[in-house]
């Protein structure tokens, strides 16, 4: 096998914007890769619907995050993700107070059923499927200062992965199935008027592209990131604001970069940024993020240990 299977895989949800679980690389048998990754996110201007605008009462809003990892390798062909985040809102001006907590902790099942060489080229084919769900009970209903969505998720995602020597191409594509959701009021407003306080989730589906260089010690990618809601979502309507259920879509493009320590072969530091260029009902945010990441082999400590 030609693939690099000593990497760490990251996975943070949509609105933390960082998604390297969806590269075409496994962690090898044994072996579990844990570390954190810091995250900051601003946007001064966002998507009414289809217009674009800037918020005096709201001014610069921003997001700081800090997410524990990890990646088990059941298999060179199996791996397990989860990704736990702690999110920080605030605003440069107005009266809404930022919010401060634990998200959504999220686990993902990572499958390759297909590897094979022809030639110089490797083809790779991957099927993911994860599952998201609140750990603390934030009110989804307080956007965009809101730590998140509070829905419950379920997503299923192919990708394709193509290597020829260090350079590479990745596609997927995803559906996210997301559950209802409850606020703290008895009705609510979309196109029409609703007397509940359960709130109908729009699912959603998102398509990555990731060009670049692979090695050993140094990954390099460009990223093309699109993610589209489904029917059930509406816009936010003039001078109010979002709201969970609101329609979201969002075109993101970015780098991200990962450099093994030729000294300390076990230990990685990534990095990377994404903008959105084009969104409905978003933020255009501008994110970036660094991490560190490790490499234990479970298998080789437990025989060391029992000696």
């Amino acid at each position: 096998m030609k693939k690099i299977y000593l990497n760490c895989l990251l996975l943070v949800p949509l609105f933390i914007n960082a998604q390297t679980e969806i590269d075409g690389i496994m962690m090898s048998k044994n072996n579990f890769c844990f570390g954190a990754v810091y995250q900051y996110s601003s946007w001064n201007k966002y998507w009414e619907g289809t217009f674009k605008r800037e918020n005096l009462n709201l001014g610069t809003v921003s997001t700081k995050s800090i997410a524990l990892m990890g990646n088990y390798g059941v298999s060179d062909k199996l791996n397990i993700i989860f990704s736990l985040p702690y999110v920080d809102t605030h605003t440069s001006a107005g009266t809404m107070e930022g919010k401060k907590g634990l998200q959504d902790i999220s686990l993902t099942v990572k499958y390759m059923p297909f590897e094979k060489t022809i030639g110089k080229a490797t083809y790779s084919l991957y099927a993911l499927g994860g599952l998201s769900a609140p750990v603390t009970d934030y009110s989804a209903d307080y956007l965009p200062l809101s730590l998140g969505l509070k829905s419950k998720t379920a997503s299923l995602r192919i990708m394709g992965d193509y290597q020829r020597g260090h350079f590479f191409t990745t596609i997927s594509a995803a559906y996210v199935k997301r559950d209802n959701i409850t606020v703290d009021r008895n009705s609510y407003y979309t196109n029409e008027m609703h007397y509940t306080n359960e709130v109908d989730m729009p699912d959603a589906i998102s398509v990555n592209l990731r060009i670049g260089y692979r090695s050993t010690r140094l990954i390099a990618e460009a990223i093309l990131d699109n993610w589209v809601s489904q029917s059930g979502g509406f816009d936010i309507t003039t001078n109010n604001m979002p709201f969970p259920s609101n329609t979201m879509n969002a075109l993101k493009i970015g780098v991200n970069t990962k450099y093994t320590l030729q000294k300390i072969p076990g230990l990685s530091l990534i990095g990377g940024c994404n903008f959105v260029t084009e969104g409905r009902n978003i933020g255009q945010s501008n994110t970036f993020y660094g991490g560190l990441f490790y490499i234990l082999n479970l298998k080789k400590t437990a025989q060391e240990n029992e000696k």
